[in-house]
This record gives C-alpha cells, structure tokens and sequence, in this order.
C-alpha cells in the first residue's frame, strides 16, 4: 500500500508541475492500450506548425541551459546561440545544428509537420549528430564510436537486435523515449507506412499504428522511460512548447504513467534472449489458432497472454502439445487479437496478430 500512495504521489507531481492546461486531457479518462494512444492522438493532433528556419530561433527558448548555452544531450561543449550554428564542421564541438532524433528517413525526409516538430528536434553536436546518423537508438558495450559526454555508437548488445544503434548517456535516455512515445502518438494516422522508408526504420517499426513498435524495442524504451525519469528540463520544454510554439503537448511527460498504460510493463533485461521473429496471420481464423513454439518456451518459465484490440488481457484456454501449441478461440468475440509469449523476466518470445472471424 505504501508503494502504490507512493506511486500515485509522484505522477500526481509531475502532473501538478508539467501544468497541462485544465481538462486538456479529458478525453483519454478511463482508457488503456490502443484506445488510450488513440484518444491521445486526437487531443495533440493539428498543431501549429514551424519552419525549419524557425527552429533556430525556438532552440534559444526550448534548449537553453541556466548558463544561456546551448543544451546539447550528445556532448558536453559549450555552444552559443547563433554564433556557433552549423554551418560546416571537421570536429567535435565545431558547431550545434537541428537534429531529427528521430530521423527523417524514416517518415519520408522534409514533410511535414513531422520535419520540423520540436518534440523530436534538438539542437547537437554537428559531428556527433553525422556519427548518429539514422541509426536506432539502443544500448552499445563496445562502442566503435564515444563522443565527450559519453554517447555511444556501435552494434546493438540489447536483447533482440545486433545491428547498429546510437546510445545516448542515461541522463537523456528517458528524454528520448518519451519522445518516440510521442512521435508513435502524434502520427498514429500515417506511421503504419514508415517502416518500409528506412532499414533503420524497419529495425524498430512494425506495419501498423499500435503497437507501433517492435518488441524489443518497446523493451528498450520503456526500460529507459523508468530508470530516466521526468526531469525539469522535459517539464519546462513541454511547457514552452506548448504556450509558444506549437500548442500541443508531449503526454508522457506530462502523465508518465501513460507509457504503461499503452504499452504495458514488460522492460527488457540484459540477460534475457532474444524475440524470435513476429508473425502476422493475415486471414481470419474461426475457432483455433495453432503455434510452433519458440525452444525457449516451457510452461515453468513462459507466460500466455492473449489482449483484445483494446490492449485488455482476456482468457484464453492453451493447449501445449511437443513444439505446438493451440489456443482456444471459441468463447470470443470476433475482432483482432494479440497472443505473446514471454518468459518470466516479460521477454516478449512470439506474437501473432489474429483476426477472429
């Protein structure tokens, strides 16, 4: 019980001081899972739009530190508004310029609104910001590449993809989450295309507008939202934004409990397998869907879980049989289905989107 007052004291904090206006978010009352994210959507879509230009002058208000620099989250130098824009650059604190942290490739290069939203453009390194390029986020243990405050880049050593990624430092990890938290929001009408942009892309997306995400990646960025907390910074970013820019407003920073009330709890841990590869059923099925189990799953240290479209867990009896397992559909509803396995640590092992006649 002390935990959860506890829990419920701090989201009523961050709620009091990120200052949504009144009734702001009225409409996500009551909801979880994809009608949460949905009803999200429609409160911050249509916001007010900037140039590319405009951001130069927005970065001196949304990313100013207490010194009056520039506050870089990819390095430590000590950058002054306008003077030290990009321009060119050879080195390492040459210059500051606007960086997609979510990268454009991926929505399609220079459209709007999504080119100039100041919930995923920052002002970086110039040099850093090339290395970076449109890799990932994820978390590296033998960088190829550290930059002065300690980002990394190199292959991917979190659970569920090897490829290349950049890391920011744990001070700014929960910063990006919430901001991909947001992009998976704001743009939940068009995203479902973007995977197909960018091999990028594809690493962390799937075709569709919820989850949005593959697995491994929601680990990623829900592991970084809880152990990076809401800072002053992203409340005091939020706010500006809001009242000077664009008039809209990140909700995770606003409510972070949002994140699991969207996407669940399941944070990815170091020593956990990999996911093994989604699977989509495309047809309608009627009274049972049957599986090839992954070799990691016995019913000791596994979990089955079936979610409605609304993200609601529901019953589903399943019958294991050597490397098969079938799920019993009869007693639902026709609509769309998520089925997960997980291990024990909430290591998502298989999904299989299922459309019940």
């Amino acid at each position: 019980m002390r935990t959860l007052l506890l829990t419920l004291f701090i989201a009523f904090l961050y709620t009091a001081s990120a200052q949504p206006p009144a009734g702001y978010y009225d409409g996500a009352a009551g909801k979880t899972g994809a009608q949460l994210k949905t009803a999200l959507y429609i409160i911050i879509a249509g916001h007010t739009e900037l140039s590319y230009a405009a951001l130069w002058t927005a970065f001196q208000t949304t990313d100013k530190k207490s010194t009056g620099k520039v506050w870089d989250m990819y390095s430590n130098c000590s950058f002054t508004f306008v003077t030290n824009q990009c321009g060119n650059y050879s080195v390492e604190c040459d210059c500051y310029n606007r960086e997609h942290s979510w990268p454009k490739s991926w929505f399609g290069g220079d459209i709007s609104p999504m080119y100039t939203d100041l919930f995923h453009l920052v002002p970086t390194d110039g040099k850093v910001n090339g290395y970076r390029s449109n890799y990932p986020f994820g978390e590296v243990s033998s960088p190829t590449y550290t930059s002065g405050n300690g980002s990394k880049l190199g292959s991917c050593s979190f659970p569920g993809y090897t490829g290349i990624v950049f890391e920011p430092i744990d001070e700014y990890k929960g910063d990006f989450a919430r901001n991909y938290f947001y992009m998976a929001t704001r743009y939940e009408n068009i995203i479902s295309t973007w995977h197909s942009n960018d091999v990028s892309a594809e690493a962390i997306l799937q075709p569709n507008s919820y989850p949005v995400f593959e697995t491994w990646f929601i680990n990623l960025l829900i592991k970084w939202h809880t152990n990076d907390p809401v800072s002053q910074k992203e409340i005091d970013r939020n706010n500006v934004v809001y009242t000077s820019f664009q008039h809209n407003r990140n909700p995770f920073i606003d409510h972070p409990e949002y994140v699991n009330s969207v996407w669940g709890t399941n944070v990815g841990l170091p020593d956990a397998p990999a996911r093994v590869a989604l699977q989509v059923y495309p047809n309608p099925v009627s009274q049972a869907c049957s599986i090839t189990l992954p070799p990691e799953f016995n019913q000791q240290n596994a979990a089955f879980t079936v979610y409605s479209s609304t993200g609601m867990q529901v019953n589903v009896p399943l019958s294991v049989v050597g490397e098969k397992a079938s799920a019993d559909l009869s007693n639902l509803p026709p609509g769309f289905y998520l089925m997960q396995l997980s291990l024990n640590d909430y290591h998502t092992l298989y999904q299989a989107r299922i459309i019940k006649k």
